[in-house]
């Protein structure tokens, strides 16, 4: 896709979370991949999108860490002042975008570096063509089993209508901003920006992407991250030389 297919683009990156699950001394989207950090390597895959014009990225107020990176001063780039939680974060982006015209706003988590061009393309075009915000994930591969007491098998769940929800999600910027301060009014659990939608009674589609658009979240999905990086980046070269 190139910028005459699609409107510019920006994206949040809510990124003001302390990853407890990491158990390091650091926020996961600070540990390093092939000398470069977490939040790099995502922020640069999204910057290397055409149509992709900004990247607001959501820090904690007293973040440590990110004037030590290479996107200090890249003028794609602005930071705004996160919240407690992740829908606080992104809530600061989205006012933001908004504030500068964006149509469309992509959110986008912090520790998922292995998001693709192509994975991005087909959720814009998907969105673009239908005028229809929505989010890309992938159908769920496992059989799985819901228990009511986190132990016990309660019943087996029908997979075929299960699917893991990824980023980035895509939503029209005024809507999304809405949906969500209607949500935070009433006290509803927001874990993503399709639920926030779901629950003003807007339309949110299932747009399919690959699994290997991982979520850092505990130590060894560092190490697995590493391998799709340089996976992804082998078969970039390949096709380079074909």
């Amino acid at each position: 896709m190139n910028k005459q297919e699609a409107p510019s683009l920006a994206v949040v990156v809510p990124a003001a979370g302390v990853g407890k699950r990491m158990k390091s001394a650091c926020p996961k989207q600070y540990l390093t991949i092939k000398e470069q950090t977490v939040l790099e390597h995502t922020v640069l895959r999204l910057l290397s999108h055409p149509a992709i014009e900004q990247v607001v990225i959501a820090l904690g107020n007293n973040d440590e860490y990110y004037q030590d990176t290479s996107l200090i001063n890249h003028p794609q780039i602005k930071t705004v002042v996160g919240g407690q939680e992740r829908v606080d974060s992104v809530l600061a982006g989205l006012k933001y975008l908004q504030s500068q015209g964006f149509e469309w706003a992509l959110v986008h988590d912090a520790a998922r570096p292995c998001i693709t061009v192509k994975d991005i393309d087909t959720l814009v075009q998907q969105c673009i063509s239908t005028s229809k915000g929505g989010l890309l994930a992938y159908p769920a591969k496992d059989t799985i089993k819901r228990t009511a007491n986190q132990q016990d098998v309660d019943v087996t769940v029908d997979r075929s209508v299960l699917w893991h929800a990824l980023t980035p999600q895509m939503f029209k910027t005024n809507e999304l901003v809405d949906s969500i301060e209607y949500g935070l009014a009433k006290g509803l659990t927001i874990t993503d920006e399709s639920s926030a939608i779901e629950q003003a009674n807007l339309a949110s589609q299932l747009v399919e992407g690959s699994s290997d658009n991982i979520k850092i979240t505990r130590p060894e999905d560092l190490a697995l991250a590493e391998f799709i990086l340089t996976n992804q980046e082998k078969s970039q070269q390949e096709k380079l030389c074909e």
